[in-house]
Parts: structure tokens; sequence; C-alpha cells
């Protein structure tokens, strides 16, 4: 009991040290960060985060800019753009586009929230009002065009980092604007060339008689030269730094040509510092050491609710049915971890057929859910066809559930505390876990009883086929999370590996899920710990199936867009 309690103060007191690095990153220089929600259009309540110098108030206003995420994204997605602007000097608006994070509405509303939140932005005391920029990634340049065509001179300049003026077209927004003091990011090995800039690799977007054309030339647009007056709003320059598209907001190479941009085209930069000194990537360490803080807390949790007399019946030796690693023993292994990958794109893309709706409003979520239910019957007819070994298991369902409670509930309160203390939370790069408001949580405990199937047919399966008598705990565990992840590890590779040889995507028609799989290998690792550690204590596999469900249905529900309103129409071909 005592190294369980050790684990468990281990767990906080990691959560704590990669919180406070997070935070006196993001804070660094003394900028202060507000979280704050504000009116939007149509009804719609908007949030952000503000970010605000030292020295920046109403009788030393400090120029501003507004930075927006990309699809299925949140206002985290851009602390790397804010932390660098804040430390020089300008005040950041980091929003959340509608419909995404905690802003209301759905996936395109009010041109994505950006005119109300340049409105906002403008309000705010401490904002020179002559001095604002705006900056969009991938998706956020809906909200940034937006912003742009409905105060066509309260702006400066804009940055469109993986983006096109025409991005908000995507999801039905005609704002057009003429843009002021245009810089375009695009990544060499960007996944969307063809859709954005109709060329065939970023490396070309140069080429691109969209990007000419906004240039005002015919002729390839040479990246870093500036076209047109800066003094006149009419200037235009290209970046392509050498990296994909979700590092263009996780990189020095993306991020630094935004900050270049807005310290040449506004004024009043208070603490200038090259573009490439950045410092950001700390924040996203002290973020990432939280998130592996949450998995040893959980744990903990795990062993010492287990170690209470209520609990103890939960406690069994688990009862491998496999004898050896034999031949069946690999054949289960590889298509345990081939099988979800092979099938991710398939399925995803049958799962737009599952509509937004009431009780399962969020489109990607529900793709998911349907590559998910599946695979599961996939797993039960394999189960059926191999004859796979059925061990005995108890399933003691109301002490089960209490546990999983308990667990998942134990780490929902450390990013509860986490968040109001210091305004972060456990993210690295496109990795990203967000507490729940009370709308999400109303869509979560929908989503929970779909995903709970689900890990409960995997983990039975996983342990059914893998679980080997006489295995020591290394074997155990690294059998366990290579068969959940090592798939999508390999899926990864064919499609990066092309893509930095080749320019191209190996199945090129999947740039988004190619995106969304990056999540899976760090995620599925997690459950796959999660299933080995709750097994080896229980002998069963439902403890770590319900504690899976709560927590793969609180990570997607919190960081995925809602597609849903009541006045929602489903995307009908030919319908105007």
């Amino acid at each position: 009991m005592r190294k369980s309690w050790l684990a468990f103060a281990l767990g906080w007191v990691v959560i704590l040290a990669g919180s406070l690095l997070a935070h006196a990153v993001q804070t660094s220089g003394g900028v202060t960060v507000e979280d704050v929600r504000f009116a939007g259009d149509k009804g719609t309540t908007l949030s952000g985060l503000v970010y605000t110098p030292p020295g920046g108030s109403a009788a030393r206003p400090a120029p501003a800019v507004l930075v927006s995420h990309g699809y299925i994204n949140t206002r985290e997605m851009q602390s790397a753009f804010a932390i660098e602007l804040a430390r020089r000097g300008f005040v950041v608006l980091a929003m959340d586009m509608s419909g995404h994070g905690n802003s209301t509405g759905i996936v395109g509303t009010a041109d994505f929230g950006g005119p109300a939140a340049l409105r906002y932005l403008k309000s705010l005391p401490q904002v020179d009002k002559a001095n604002i920029g705006l900056e969009g990634h991938s998706l956020g340049g809906g909200p940034v065009i937006g912003a742009a065509a409905s105060d066509p001179g309260g702006y400066k300049s804009v940055v469109l980092v993986g983006s096109t003026p025409a991005i908000g077209a995507v999801f039905g927004s005609a704002a057009q604007a003429d843009l002021r003091n245009l810089a375009v990011v695009f990544g060499g090995y960007d996944e969307f060339a063809e859709l954005m800039w109709q060329v065939d690799r970023g490396f070309k977007v140069g080429e691109s008689k969209a990007l000419q054309a906004l240039f005002g030339t015919t002729a390839k647009v040479e990246p870093r030269r500036i076209y047109g007056d800066i003094s006149a709003g009419t200037a235009r320059v290209l970046y392509v730094p050498p990296v994909t598209h979700p590092a263009e907001h996780f990189s020095v190479a993306g991020v630094g040509p935004a900050v270049d941009w807005f310290q040449k085209t506004l004024e009043g930069e208070a603490n200038p510092i090259p573009a490439w000194r950045q410092i950001w990537i700390w924040k996203e360490v002290g973020t990432l050491i939280g998130f592996v803080g949450l998995v040893i807390l959980m744990l903990a949790t795990f062993q010492l609710l287990l170690g209470l007399r209520w609990f103890a019946p939960l406690a069994q030796a688990p009862e491998p049915a496999v004898e050896r690693r034999g031949g069946r023993w690999w054949l289960a292994f590889v298509l345990t971890a081939v099988i979800p990958a092979i099938t991710f794109f398939p399925f995803m893309k049958l799962g737009m057929l599952f509509f937004p709706m009431r009780f399962f409003p969020q489109w990607i979520t529900n793709q998911l859910l349907v590559w998910a239910l599946a695979n599961a019957a996939i797993t039960l007819v394999l189960g059926l066809v191999l004859k796979s070994a059925k061990p005995a298991v108890k399933a003691d369902w109301l002490r089960s559930v209490a546990m999983a409670l308990g667990v998942v509930g134990m780490g929902y309160l450390s990013l509860h505390i986490v968040d109001r203390l210091f305004h972060v939370d456990y993210r690295f790069w496109v990795l990203g876990l967000k507490p729940l408001d009370r709308l999400h949580l109303g869509y979560a405990l929908a989503y929970l009883a779909p995903w709970t199937v689900f890990f409960l047919v995997a983990l039975k399966a996983l342990h059914a086929n893998l679980a080997v008598k006489g295995d020591g705990r290394l074997a155990q565990y690294a059998s366990g999370v290579l068969a959940m992840c090592l798939g999508f590890v390999l899926l990864l590779g064919l499609q990066y590996g092309s893509l930095l040889a080749t320019g191209r995507l190996v199945i090129a028609s999947e740039p988004l899920n190619t995106i969304v799989a990056i999540q899976f290998v760090p995620l599925l690792a997690v459950v796959g710990l999660i299933a080995v550690f709750t097994y080896r204590r229980t002998g069963s596999h439902v403890p770590g199936a319900l504690i899976c469900g709560l927590f793969i249905t609180w990570y997607v529900v919190s960081g995925t867009a809602t597609h849903w309103s009541p006045d929602f129409q489903l995307p009908i071909p030919g319908r105007g």
C-alpha cells in the first residue's frame, strides 16, 4: 500500500511540475493569461485566452493579434504563436472558433466567430486599435477572412498559415476580403497542397495560379520576396518552410514567419526579439509532463482503490488461456495490430453517413465510432472463425463501474485544478486533453455507451489472445501496448515516409484522417498500458475497458468540433 501512495504522490508531483513549467513559459516576462467568454453573433458565446504583455494598459495600449486554430482543434493549438507574440509586446486573443472548444454554435456559424472575436479584441482597453493583426492556421483562415471582411479598415496585416482565402467555403462561409499586408505560410510538405492551392506538393505553392492572382503576378511567386507596399497595405509575401501541415503551428520554421511579419507590419512592439528565438516548445514539454503525470495518477488511484475493503473482491490473479507464443499467438498479434489501421480510412469514410444529430452532434466523433464499432464486429467474427481461447473471467460490474469512475474522476479533478490555477491542460502537439464544460459533458454521456462497448470487446480479445501463462511483466506490457498502437505506427510511417520522399502521401486522398491518426499512437499506447495494468491485478478485462471507455470518450468529445444545431441541414448534393 505504501508503494501505491508513493505512486499517487508522484503523479501529483509530475502533474504540478509540468503545469508550473507550462505556466511559467506562457507568462514569461510578465505576460498575463486570462480565460474569457464574450458574445458572438447569432446568439453564440465565444471562448478565448487573452495574453497581455507587461505594461499593456489603457494608458499604454499595445499592438494586438487575433489568432485562430484549425479544424477540430482548440485555442491552445495557437499557444506557440500567442506565447511568442505576447512576450514581444503584443496583446493576443487566441479564440475558439464557433463549434470548437468552449465556444457554442456549430462549425462555420457567423463566419466561424471571426467578426465577433475581432470586435472583442478591439474593445479591450489595452489594445492599440490602429495596430491589429489577424492570423489563422488551416480552417482558422475562415474566422480571419470573416473578421477582415467585417471590418476592412480595422486591421493592418494578415497571416494565413497552411490556409487559403477560400478556406471558409468548406463550411459554407461566403466571406471575402481584399486582404491587407498578407503573408502566406505554407509548408513544403503540407498534406493539403492540392486542396488549398491546386498544386501536387507544398513546395510548388509558388506555381499556384490562385496564389499568383492573389499576389498580382503571372510568374512563379518567389518565397520571402515582398510584393507590393507595406505602407499602402498592399504587401504580399510567401514563406515555404520545410514542414508538414500539423507542424506549421508546431515548429520554429512555421511560427517564425508569422512573428516576423507582424513585427514588420505592426507598430509599437515593446520587446523586440528575433523571430527565430522561440521558447514555446517548453510550454508543450510542460503540458506533456502533465499528461504523463495524469497516467501515473490514474494507475496509482486504481491500485489504491483496489486496496480498499469494498473493492478487494476485484483483485484476482489472471489466468491466461494461451500456453506459449506460437503461430496462433503471432497471428492474433498481427491481426490485432493491423486490422484497426488498415480499416481506418475506409471506415472513417463510411462513418460520414453517421450524420450529426441531437445526441450525437460531432461528425468526426461519429466517424470514429463507426470505425470502432466496425472493428469490434470484426473482432467478434474473427474470434468465432479462429476459435479464440475463452478464459474464465469474473465480471463484478458494480465494483468495476465504481472503480472506473473513481480512477477517471481523479484524473479529471487534476485537470480541473491545473486549468483553474495555471490556464493549461494536458497536451503535446496534436495530442490534447481538455476539461468538459456542461454542454460537452452532455455529449460525452451520449457517446460513452458505444465507446465502452468497443473497449469491452477489444480488451477481452486482447487478453484472451495475447496474455500468455508465465509471461513476465515486460513481455506483458510490450505485447499489450504494441498490439494496440503498432498498426498506426506503420500506417503513419508509410504515409509520411512517402510524403517526405516524394512530396505526396501514399493515400493522397486522406490528408485529414492521416493527421487525425497521429493521435492514435500515444492514445492507443496508453489504452494498452491501462489494459495490461488492470488485467494483471484483476484477471478481468472489464475494469480496464470501463476506464478506457470513460477516458477516450472524454478525450474525443472535449477536443472535437460540434456540427449539429436545431437548424442543421444534411449536406445533400445538389441542394442549395
